[in-house]
């Protein structure tokens, strides 16, 4: 009988491969990745990521409907949240942790 992994282990799996990132639980049951100091994304068991987006990219996620607004700052852009259901929203998490990560190491592999 074959197993699959729960979505927060799928990604986990995946993000923790990048070169820097930290996991850790938080002070509200979320479990999160950072880059240094700086959070990538956190996953609140298998069922929502939340993320924070600069605006000009949270407005274009949007847009793409890949995110939508956080449910504690529903009125802000930058704080996003993105439901996960099925294997595409694990793919999905994964490309938002992975942009956010992208966003940050740029300036340290510009600096090189």
């Amino acid at each position: 009988m074959a197993t699959t992994r729960a979505a927060s282990e799928e990604i986990t799996a995946v993000v923790t491969t990048w070169p820097g990132v930290a996991t850790g639980w938080g002070s509200r049951g979320e479990f999160a990745f950072k880059l240094g100091r700086r959070e990538i994304g956190h996953l609140h068991g298998d069922h929502v990521a939340h993320f924070f987006f600069p605006r000009d990219v949270w407005t274009e996620l949007m847009a793409a409907d890949r995110i939508e607004p956080h449910p504690v700052f529903p009125d802000r852009q930058g704080p996003a949240a993105r439901r996960i259901e099925d294997d595409a929203d694990v793919r999905d998490v994964i490309e938002l942790m992975r942009l956010n990560y992208a966003r940050l190491t740029k300036p340290l592999a510009a600096a090189r």
